[in-house]
């Protein structure tokens, strides 16, 4: 009996360029056909603990790591029939798309250093019931309680920086840096009562170093910080850090390794075709994704061998064959006469 593996598929959406397909795939392997391979996907039960075994080895874990947690849209905007797709908000559109939804757990070493994801979950809650925020929570303390992650900082944007994931967070004696909404409320001081981030008086001082608030339904303090970018957008900063020492720009370079995740979430899209996949059952698309972090895992890998990038590295699959081609063109360039 023809099979197809899961080494064959991951390797599949390594090489391929554009068309990521079980057909595609079917019409390069002898003896396949589109229905093996449309089994396969529907049979098996790839699941994040997979990814984790893969990557439990390779991450440079300590106290002065991070994790980052952070969701992304698979857009299907054109699929009608596929199970799991459903209208939610996507950052990268900037509005409502219909996709499937990934929230994400990553594990970096720090700002320019080596980034892994090491959880993730499919936000599906006409199948589970479970919220974006509910998924953070199991995630995170699945981290520090099952996967011992030693990380002590955690970064995240305004949509999980709930009342409930903050406390959480400061339960598991972690560091948050997260931004805030710029309707948050916010307190100085008792006798000041509520108010919102942009009625506070900003001094040279506290543009500096921040300032001590007290943000509602969160019985402990935080310290905010107003960042300014060089187009004028503010960032509203916010940390647990007992650091009294803590400067703005010493936040801003910490929020800013959460921009790490972004670049997972785009070169997966792009490396590894985690839209492409045109099967409708959600345990079709459930194992394509899997395959799609194994796919990056590997191009990560071979990447820092090579001291690459992962964009370059896939390029250079199809550097071998385009030298080829030209040296000797099986179609030759047609000239009249």
């Amino acid at each position: 009996m023809v099979i197809i593996t899961k080494q064959q598929y991951v390797e599949y959406l390594i090489c391929t360029i554009g068309n990521y397909t079980s057909s595609n795939l079917a019409e390069h392997l002898d003896d396949v056909s589109h229905d093996v391979i449309t089994d396969y996907l529907s049979n098996e039960r790839h699941t994040a603990h997979g990814l984790w075994e893969l990557v439990e080895r390779l991450i440079q874990d300590g106290p002065e790591s991070f994790m980052l947690v952070d969701d992304s849209v698979q857009d299907k905007r054109y699929s009608q029939f596929i199970e799991l797709v459903k209208l939610q908000y996507s950052g990268a559109e900037h509005g409502l798309v219909r996709g499937i939804g990934i929230v994400n757990l990553v594990h970096s070493a720090g700002d320019q250093k080596d980034f892994y994801p090491i959880d993730y979950r499919i936000y599906a809650p006409d199948q589970d019931g479970k919220t974006k925020n509910e998924h953070f929570s199991g995630m995170v303390i699945n981290a520090v309680f099952a996967k011992k992650i030693k990380a002590k900082r955690i970064l995240f944007d305004s949509w999980y920086a709930s009342a409930e994931n903050l406390k959480l967070v400061h339960r598991l004696e972690l560091t948050f840096f997260t931004t805030l909404k710029s309707n948050r409320m916010v307190s100085l001081s008792k006798e000041g009562g509520w108010i919102h981030l942009n009625e506070i008086e900003w001094t040279w001082e506290r543009l500096q170093n921040g300032v001590t608030v007290k943000l509602k339904e969160v019985p402990f303090k935080v310290q905010l910080f107003k960042v300014v970018a060089t187009d004028g957008d503010i960032d509203w900063v916010i940390t647990n850090g007992s650091d009294e020492t803590l400067t703005t720009q010493a936040a801003q370079e910490a929020n800013d390794v959460r921009w790490q995740i972004e670049e997972l979430h785009r070169s997966l899209k792009q490396l590894t075709g985690t839209e492409k996949c045109q099967c409708r059952k959600g345990r079709s698309q459930r194992n394509h994704i899997a395959c799609c972090y194994h796919a990056w895992l590997s191009l990560k890998v071979k990447a820092k061998a090579l001291g690459k990038t992962l964009y370059q590295t896939k390029d250079d699959l199809w550097s071998d064959y385009l030298r080829a081609e030209l040296a000797a063109p099986r179609i030759h360039a047609f000239m009249p006469a």
